[in-house]
């Protein structure tokens, strides 16, 4: 409630900055805002009702009709949906299949205006060189825009090394407790300004007070949850890395793995999910051995403090697995 009607207006014409109406600027939402833009060093934040609307948002505000987008490596199977969905207001895209920045520069066209990336990436954990593509991109104009739920802003600062704008599914580690879905951006105050009147105000996918009430609770222990992640899943992947029915363990965090001294430089610790793939990759081999677990369960939504694992070759065979480049492992989280 206002006082006068001069003080509504002054608070209606400024929302970012006055609490009006909760889908603008709301108290709660507002702290939790300023911790993850102070633990990712980034000028100002802004928390949506789920990591999807937080992407679409990031990618929305970075690109109109005509534009193109590249992405790089393999991404978040519902990103990749959304950027086909994006394609019915004209925008086009290239998913780029490697992580090198030469691979990148060859798909960049007159048209590019954003390139979307995470590092690790999805299911495979290859590693992007964040650096070069963020110098690539500045050269040419390009906006870069990076998941970086899997590294949190305590073992990963994509900002640090020029990224434009980081996104996260805090439904994942931020929350920790998987009692939320919530998504963040963190960016420039002169980007996220822009996003604030279109893509969160005026499309509404902003988060409601409660679930930033528990997002805080969450960012409370994430320096202590996240050092326990790292513990047990690096014992568990060198583990599986020495067993005979493994064929080949996707943790970046082990000196095996062809991009350990990339992520060394980029990555100040690693978080609990990691992949693996059986020698018997097989639909019913995995399946096999995914319904013989006991102590890790079956799900979807990781970060939290159960340990689970999900495979994604479900409904698809081995023609489709190839056809679109998907893995044929199993995602664990510790």
């Amino acid at each position: 409630m206002f006082d006068t009607y001069d003080d509504y207006a002054e608070a209606a014409n400024n929302e970012k900055e006055h609490y009006v109406y909760s889908r603008g600027t709301n108290p709660t939402v507002q702290i939790a805002e300023k911790m993850i833009a102070a633990l990712e060093g980034g000028a100002a934040c802004k928390c949506f009702s789920s990591g999807m609307a937080a992407i679409s948002a990031a990618l929305m505000s970075s690109l109109s009709a005509g534009d193109h987008l590249i992405l790089v490596g393999h991404i978040y199977e519902t990103s990749v949906t959304l950027v086909k969905y994006l394609t019915k207001f004209n925008i086009n895209y290239t998913i780029v299949h490697s992580t090198s920045t030469e691979a990148v520069a060859e798909a960049v066209i007159p048209q590019t205006r954003a390139i979307l990336m995470e590092s690790p990436t999805s299911f495979t954990f290859d590693i992007v060189n964040i650096p070069e593509i963020t110098s690539l991109c500045k050269a040419k104009g390009i906006c870069t825009i990076i998941d970086n739920s899997w590294a949190t802003p305590l073992f990963q600062k994509p900002l640090e090394w020029g990224v434009d704008i980081v996104v996260h599914s805090a439904s994942k580690y931020l929350g920790g407790h998987n009692d939320l879905v919530a998504g963040a951006v963190i960016a420039s105050k002169e980007i996220m300004n822009r996003i604030f009147s279109k893509e969160y105000e005026l499309i509404g996918g902003s988060l409601a007070a409660f679930e930033a009430w528990l997002l805080i609770r969450g960012l409370r222990t994430l320096p202590l949850r996240m050092e326990a992640h790292q513990r047990n899943a690096l014992v568990v992947a060198q583990f599986l890395s020495e067993h005979p029915a493994i064929a080949r363990v996707n943790h970046p965090g082990l000196p095996a793995h062809p991009q350990y001294e990339l992520a060394c430089k980029q990555l100040r610790g690693y978080a609990g999910l990691f992949s693996f793939e059986l020698k018997d990759s097989a639909y019913e081999g995995i399946r096999r051995v995914i319904n013989k677990l006991r102590l890790i369960r079956i799900g979807v939504s990781w970060g939290s403090v159960e340990s689970q694992l999900i495979s994604p070759n479900y409904g698809y065979n081995k023609q489709d697995l190839k056809n679109q480049h998907m893995p044929q492992s199993l995602s664990v989280w510790l």
